[in-house]
This record gives structure tokens, sequence and C-alpha cells, in this order.
């Protein structure tokens, strides 16, 4: 079953029933190196030499052949063409003079309904997703508008449609935004957001259209997955229907997976991928307090270098012999006879992590109490997430908070599986080029790059490089006074951590500069900080990247001043990130500009590049000045030692995953 086939999709998408998803097999050694070659030389060879871009703009013409009958139906007339794709959609596949007709036909209906009309380069990308694309669409080009028209095309042919982001607010927000339009093409949309009951959740998936976000969509699966673990084919659930059965058909909420749209994909396909989903229960927490409390005292009295060493870029803590002694020495009088030697030392080992590597308002903030995990790669707090082994109890005992019950998993699987059995899948992104042929290689979707509307006319300014921390908020503070104060341009400032974040506001703050602050504390409150971040003079602080997916406008006379200036104040260990941050400004063709100011203190130069973070200090002291070419030869050191790091940690939880699968073996596809 070919995931790029157009002719065949109707007849793929129809044969899974009742529970659809796609076999996933593991493939020989031989395939996979073919795959390999496919995905890093021959498809991007191939894809230089067709110029995507004119393939996809093929579409223009057999949607422009039906403007002008549409715009003369009336809305009875637009909507009986709709009823009436369904038949033709099934018996023919989404050939490209069908997808060409319903394409003009949501068109039409869009700007009949919500006052918004594709332009070309969104027909284009709608064209790409509906062909198992990943589409790399700058940011503010519209990709939320230009989803509509492969979600409608699928489901008008009568096949479950999920489009996928990453936040409930976006999901909320999007589903609301389009749904006059489905509602107009007889098409009902369900939303999936934290908090919902397994009723609520089935009813919003049995919809022609549902939103959701990745984290609710995987947990969805994955408690399908626990009620199907004995006799789940195809057959056996169709048998129990007919028998009347439906005791466990009723206990799942999702129909398969038909046709997913992922919204911001590399952040779901890439960053979230390094951590593996786990469904787990809840367990009572028993003697943990007293024994975390042990073994904190324990690993605060233990030596770095003697008794442990830390490994940062990995993020863990590696007891040593000696450190092993040590603990053996205090076990008789201070430790519990029933813990054994082996759970002592990873009690111990945890704990060291716990005190010298999670940091609270970076890795975590505590809010009412309890400790909350701020996702990296947003910088959003993830409420239902917690740590294993032990981890987050022995935090929660370091911050004083409660402790929470352990869990016990039920069963895990990776985003990279989880992707892989949609029947067809696609993905829009800001950022996709960079990781281009891990996408392609893992998820089988090939990265096109969609032109932009309108020329960029952002500007970028470059790095300025300082020695500390306080010179590098100093340095953005002057700037934000320049521009704001004196040019009453916007400022949005991008920040990496809570604590970053609020050093900073301190700065603006005894400097006397109003500002917003958005960081995981203030979450809920993201979209309307970010969508004002471009009136006169404003300033904006945000961590990473919280309230991407909200466009920002610039607010009257803030175009002619020169529009909105995005300062970066610590590289990311992804470049993608990075180009994340820059992209909010220079949006549909507005002026804007944008600036690096980093630090030699920053964690991912002292992290990923320590050996030539030390030989760039010493060449600094001895010129009396910073080398114009080292911000950019530390950057590319750092973020190529973080990426290559991150891409493994993605691997194996891949290899780990299969491993399980086969070690579990639930029948149907064990997780």
């Amino acid at each position: 079953m070919s995931r790029t086939s157009v002719l065949g999709d109707a007849a793929d998408l129809a044969a899974a029933r009742p529970y659809c998803e796609r076999a996933e097999e593991e493939e020989a050694w031989h395939d996979q190196a073919a795959e390999w070659l496919l995905a890093t030389v021959i498809r991007p060879l191939r894809e230089r030499i067709r110029n995507p871009g004119r393939r996809l703009a093929r579409i223009l013409p057999l949607v422009d052949l039906h403007q002008d009958a549409l715009r003369e139906e009336s809305d009875a007339g637009l909507k009986a063409r709709a009823q009436g794709m369904r038949a033709r959609l099934r018996r023919r596949g989404f050939t490209p003079e069908l997808a060409g007709e319903c394409f003009a036909l949501v068109r039409e209906a869009a700007s009949r309904t919500i006052g918004q009309r594709h332009y070309e380069t969104q027909l284009m990308v709608g064209w790409a997703l509906l062909q198992g694309r990943l589409v790399e669409m700058a940011t503010g080009e519209g990709k939320t508008f230009a989803a509509t028209l492969p979600a409608c095309t699928v489901a008008l042919a009568g096949y479950p449609v999920h489009v996928i982001t990453v936040n409930d607010y976006l999901a909320d927000r999007d589903a609301r935004e389009m749904g006059p339009l489905y509602e107009f093409l007889g098409l009902d949309v369900g939303i999936v957001v934290q908090g919902m009951s397994p009723a609520e959740r089935r009813a919003a998936y049995a919809c022609a259209i549902t939103y959701c976000t990745n984290k609710e969509l995987a947990f969805d699966y994955l408690r399908d997955r626990v009620a199907m673990a004995t006799r789940s084919s195809r057959l056996h659930l169709a048998l129990e229907g007919l028998r009347g059965e439906s005791t466990r058909c009723d206990s799942l909420v999702l129909r398969g997976l038909h046709f997913g749209i992922v919204d911001e994909a590399d952040s779901v396909f890439i960053d979230e991928a390094r951590t593996p989903l786990i469904l787990s229960t809840m367990t009572q927490a028993g003697e943990d307090e007293a024994r975390c409390r042990q073994a904190l005292a324990a690993a605060r009295r233990l030596e770095a270098g003697e008794h442990y060493i830390l490994e940062r870029a990995e993020r863990r803590a590696v007891l040593l012999d000696p450190g092993k002694d040590y603990l053996d020495d205090m076990a008789e009088e201070e430790w519990d006879a029933s813990i054994s030697d082996r759970e002592r030392e990873e009690l111990v080992t945890q704990a060291l992590s716990a005190l010298y590597l999670f940091n609270r308002d970076q890795h975590y903030v505590v809010v009412d109490g309890k400790v909350q995990i701020v996702d990296e790669s947003t910088g959003r707090v993830m409420p239902d997430r917690s740590w294993e082994r032990g981890l987050h109890q022995l935090i929660e005992t370091k911050e004083g908070c409660e402790l929470s019950e352990r869990r016990e998993t039920l069963a895990r699987l990776t985003y990279q599986r989880l992707f892989r059995r949609y029947v067809r899948l696609s993905g829009m992104t800001g950022t996709a080029r960079e990781v281009a042929r891990e996408v392609q290689s893992i998820y089988r979707l090939p990265v096109v790059r969609v032109p932009l509307h309108r020329p960029l006319r952002r500007v970028y300014r470059g790095t300025r490089l300082v020695p500390t921390l306080q010179a590098k908020w100093d340095r953005v503070a002057d700037t934000v006074a320049r521009l704001a104060r004196e040019e009453r341009r916007p400022v949005l400032i991008g920040t990496r951590s809570v604590r970053a974040s609020e050093q900073l506001s301190a700065v603006l703050s005894q400097r006397g500069i109003e500002h917003a602050l958005l960081n995981a504390k203030q979450d809920r409150s993201e979209a309307d900080i970010v969508a004002g971040a471009g009136q006169e003079a404003r300033v904006t602080v945000a961590t990473n990247m919280a309230g991407r997916g909200t466009d920002i406008r610039l607010g009257a006379g803030v175009e002619a001043r020169g529009g909105l200036h995005v300062i970066l104040t610590e590289y990311h260990e992804s470049r993608r990130i990075d180009r994340q941050l820059f992209g909010r400004c220079g949006r549909q063709g507005d002026p804007g500009d944008c600036e690096a100011i980093v630090s030699l203190e920053d964690e991912l130069f002292v992290v990923h590049a320590a050996g030539l973070l030390a030989w760039g200090r010493g060449l600094a002291g001895r010129q009396q000045a910073t080398p114009s070419w080292l911000p950019w030869l530390l950057r590319t050191v750092a973020q190529a030692g973080a990426e290559r790091r991150n891409r493994t940690v993605r691997m194996q939880n891949l290899k780990r995953d299969r491993q399980l699968e086969k070690l579990l073996a639930f029948s149907g596809g064990a997780e």
C-alpha cells in the first residue's frame, strides 16, 4: 500500500475497518539500507531536479476550472454538490481532477462562511497534504486554513479525519474557527482536549473531522490497544458486533487511524519523539517519602568526581566504585535493611540527577504545591506527565511537595510507531528541512517546501556574543530601551527557560521598561499575550516558542517603523527552534528584523561544546576581543552535538519499543 499513491487512497482507507490502522512490519536490513539510500540521496536529488513547487502548482488550473460555475451556485446548490462528492470520491479515489473540484468547492464555501479564500500557495499545500507529504510553510502563511482543503476532501469521501496539533488551545480554537465551513458542507466537527470523559471522546472521534492534540490522541490509542489486548483482529471485532457483543467495542474511543494531518509536525515527530508515551496506573507510594529523604541526604554527602560523575549532555548521573563503597559503609546504620544494594544505588543515582541535573523553573515548575514538567521544546507545562523510576518523587521531596503516587506501566508506545500506523499521514510546519531525512526515513513522509505568498522582508542583524549572563541581560535591556522607547517598535524576546525569562524580566523592571512576561506559569493566557506582541512599543518576553500557532499582527503605524524586532537570547539544541522564533517577525510580507544576543555562559555552549568554549575564551582573552566567527563556530559545534545526541535517543526509543513489543506480545499488535 503506497503512502504517496493518489488513485488508490479511497480503497486503502476503506479496506481496514472496523478499527483502521496500517499494519507495522519490521523491515529486513537490506530494505532498511535501501530506504536510507532512497531517503538521503535519491529523493532529495529527485526533488531538486523535478522542482516540487512546480509540480504542486499543477493543481491550480484544476481548481480554477470550477470557480466561475461555483460562484454562480446558490448555497443550496453548493451543499448539494458537496453531498454528491462522496460516491465519486469513493469510486474514483482522490484523483487530481476530483481533488481540484473539491478544493474549488471548499474555497467557495470558505469565502461565504468564514470570509476567507484560499490563495494559490494554500491550494498547493492542500494538494501536498492530500498526497501524504510533510509541508514546510513559513510562519504566518496560513497552515491552519490550508488544512481544511484535504480535511474536507477526505471527510466528504466518508473517512474520519484527525487534525492533530500541539496543545488544547489550538485544537479548540482551530475547530471553532473552521467550524462554520465544515458545517456548511455537512461535516460535523469534534474536539478532544484534556479532561474529557471516555463518552465525550468517543462522540468527538465519531465526527467527520476531529481536532485533537498529539498527547490526547496517543493516550486514547494506547487505552484502545489495552482494551483490545486479546482477539483484536478486524474479524474478531466484526463478529462481536454481529453477535451483539458490544462491551469491548463500546470501551474503544477511536475508530482507528485513517487520515491524520499533523500541525507543527516537527515538534511532534522530532522534539517530542525523544520521550516514549507510557500508559500507567497509580500504585501506593508506601514508604517512598522516607526512602526519598534518605537517598537525597546520601546524595548530598557524595563528592563530585570522587564518588560520581555527571554526564550533563545525557542528563544522567553515574555512580563510581568509591561512591558505591561509601554507600555500603553507611548502609548498616542509615538504610532500611529491606532495601537491596542495587535498589539503594539506583535511588541515590536518581537522587543525584534530581539534585544536580533537573532545575526548578527550567525543567519543571512548582504550581499549587505540585511539581509539573516543562516541555523543553515548547516551554509549556505538561501537568499529566511524570518522570519514571522514582525521579519524580525525589524531585517532589527536594522541593518539599507532597509526594504523588508512583505509576505502574500498563503500555508504552513511541510517536514514531504511532504515526506510522496511519493509513495516510501528512504534516505541516514552518521548519522541516533540517530533519527531512529523518522524517522521510522514520515516517515515510517526503518533505516539500511551498513558496511564500508574498516576498520575505525579514532582515537578520547577526549575533552579538558577550562574556557573562549578566552582560547579556544588560545588552538585551539596552536594545529594548532603544527600540521600544525611542523608535516605538514592538520587541519579542525569546528565552529557553522560565528562570531565564524571570531573570530578564527583573532587569527590565529595574530599568522601568514595561513588558509582558509569558512562560510556563502563564500558559493559559499565552495566545492573547502573543497576539498582542505586534502593537506599538510593546515588549514581550516569552519562553521558547510559547504562543506557537498564534499570528502576531502589526499594530497601527508599526509597519512604517520597521515592524516587529525579535531577539533570541540563547541558542536552542535545534537550529529549527531558532528559526521558529525568528519566523515570528516578517510574516506575510511584513517588515521585521531579528538578532541573537548570547553569552559564553549559555547552557548549550557549556554542555555541548565545553572544549571549544574553553579555547574560545582563551582566544578572546588574548585578543582582547571576541572574534566575529566565534559565535558561529560555537553554535555549529554545540547544536550538531546536541542534535546528534537527541537523534540517537529517538532511535534508541524506537528500537526499545520494538523489542518490548516482541516481549509483551499483545495480540493484534503489542505495545
